[in-house]
């Protein structure tokens, strides 16, 4: 995809989410909280089970009470970081022409996982690593709490109004939401309730990003 000239009067932003939207990265979460089980001598399935639908703490909370968070929380990271530098990554079709079509200085990522991760899965993936990553080290509360997209604006000097998130999960659907960003649902089969537009594939949503970003 060629790269959109931008003027400052059409200034415009977008904020990717990174798992589930940019990289599948579904069956590399699933061994890592399998491996984290076996370590912990818990129910692989069970605990992935509660994981996609809580934060790390709080799974920890509801699969292993007796347990210290801390310590859990380093093993997990340990076996985060190992996956990173071991497992095999996909970037979702479209991605990496999207990413490439993109001015500089015109996106960032917003995810909840770290920095240095994401930087391994794009190198290992081929994809380009923006200037902006609002990581979860960023704000003390992740999405859904519009926090991380409205720092990621601020550091690009961007309007809430001017901005575009695209995201696949229910709670960054809601933070972008709640940021007062214009929000497109990817990579699902139905849209999460609120996004102002759906698409099952993130393909399909390439041209109207482009188009976003160039001000049209």
């Amino acid at each position: 995809m060629p790269v959109v000239p931008q003027t400052p009067a059409a200034r415009r932003w977008v904020f990717f989410d990174v798992d589930g939207t940019l990289i599948d990265a579904l069956d590399n979460q699933r061994r890592v909280w399998a491996a984290w089980a076996v370590r912990c001598g818990l129910d692989p399935e069970e605990v992935y089970r509660v994981a996609l639908r809580t934060r790390p703490v709080e799974t920890f909370a509801a699969v292993a009470p007796d347990r210290d968070p801390h310590a859990c929380l380093a093993t997990l990271h340990e076996l985060e970081d190992e996956d990173v530098r071991s497992g095999v990554y996909t970037a979702f079709d479209g991605a990496p022409e999207l990413l490439y079509g993109l001015p500089p200085g015109s996106w960032a990522l917003v995810t909840s996982n770290y920095a240095h991760r994401i930087r391994g899965r794009f190198a290992r993936t081929g994809l380009p690593v923006p200037e902006v990553i609002v990581d979860a080290a960023a704000t003390e509360q992740g999405k859904p709490s519009p926090a991380p997209y409205l720092l990621a604006a601020q550091r690009l000097g961007a309007a809430p109004e001017q901005c575009l998130v695209v995201e696949d999960a229910p709670s960054g659907v809601q933070a972008g939401l709640r940021a007062g960003m214009t929000v497109w649902n990817v990579n699902v089969p139905v849209a999460v309730e609120g996004a102002h537009r759906h698409f099952e594939h993130l393909r399909d949503a390439a041209e109207g990003i482009l188009a976003f970003v160039a001000g049209a």
